[in-house]
């Protein structure tokens, strides 16, 4: 099928899932024919990102370009990558890569409101650490506020214990860092680790400034790349677009 989108996931499984969802929502087909053609790479085995950049651990990058090349061959014509912190080994993939690639830092600036200067970050440590966020921010000239050293350390602890499948448990321990850092002047707040999203989930209205959901914000720019072909235009209204 042409204009396929492949997805390079498994970083985590939760977090693949969700976008595979949000493809299905954000979409707004009226048919299971107007939906965009997927594969996934779901394969779990790629060594944690922030254990190598921090830690020293195994580097995530070979199987990264396995998984990549088996999308392209099995006939991915764009590939996206659910994870942050995986967007350290981008330029890299992208050299490599045939097919088009994008990048999920991009997407979620895009999707900052313009009347949102000072925007709080919540990531990983490796993400915050490798500056991914900061140097495209700063070329926009956007203040980024980072939790606290002791924060942070909460922000990690909800993400892992939402890979241990404890929701309630991940949110007690994310949602004050997001009441803080709405304190110290954030006027949007990006969701820079795509577990974060499934962790607010719920709670979005109760937060008083916008969430910037880092995975919906991939998902809408590769549908904007897939109804870029005008033979995937054709059987959608204006409304349906989100290109229109």
């Amino acid at each position: 099928m042409k204009h396929t989108i492949g997805i390079l996931g498994g970083m985590g499984p939760a977090a693949t899932a969700d976008m595979l969802e949000k493809f299905v929502e954000l979409r707004h087909a009226s048919c299971d024919q107007q939906h965009i053609p997927l594969i996934v790479s779901s394969i779990p085995d790629i060594p944690d990102r922030t254990a190598c950049l921090l830690s020293g651990g195994p580097s995530p990058y070979r199987y990264l370009e396995r998984y990549l090349h088996m999308l392209e061959d099995a006939g991915a014509e764009c590939i996206v990558i659910p994870c942050n912190t995986a967007h350290y080994w981008f330029d890299d993939l992208q050299n490599v890569a045939k097919a088009r690639m994008i990048s999920i830092l991009d997407a979620t600036l895009g999707d900052i409101p313009p009347s949102a200067r000072h925007v709080g970050l919540l990531a990983t440590n490796a993400t915050l650490a490798t500056g991914l966020y900061q140097k495209k921010a700063l070329a926009r000239g956007l203040t980024l506020i980072q939790p606290e050293d002791a924060r942070q350390a909460l922000v990690m602890q909800a993400i892992y214990t939402l890979k241990r499948g404890d929701k309630t448990a991940a949110q007690a321990l994310l949602l004050p860092q997001i009441d803080s850092l709405i304190a110290r002047g954030a006027q949007a707040i990006i969701m820079g680790c795509t577990e974060i999203p499934l962790i607010v989930a719920g709670h979005e209205r109760a937060i008083a400034c916008p969430m910037i959901d880092s995975t919906a914000s991939l998902v809408r720019a590769a549908i904007r790349w897939y109804e870029s072909w005008p033979d995937t235009r054709a059987s959608l209204t204006g409304e349906q677009r989100l290109t229109a």
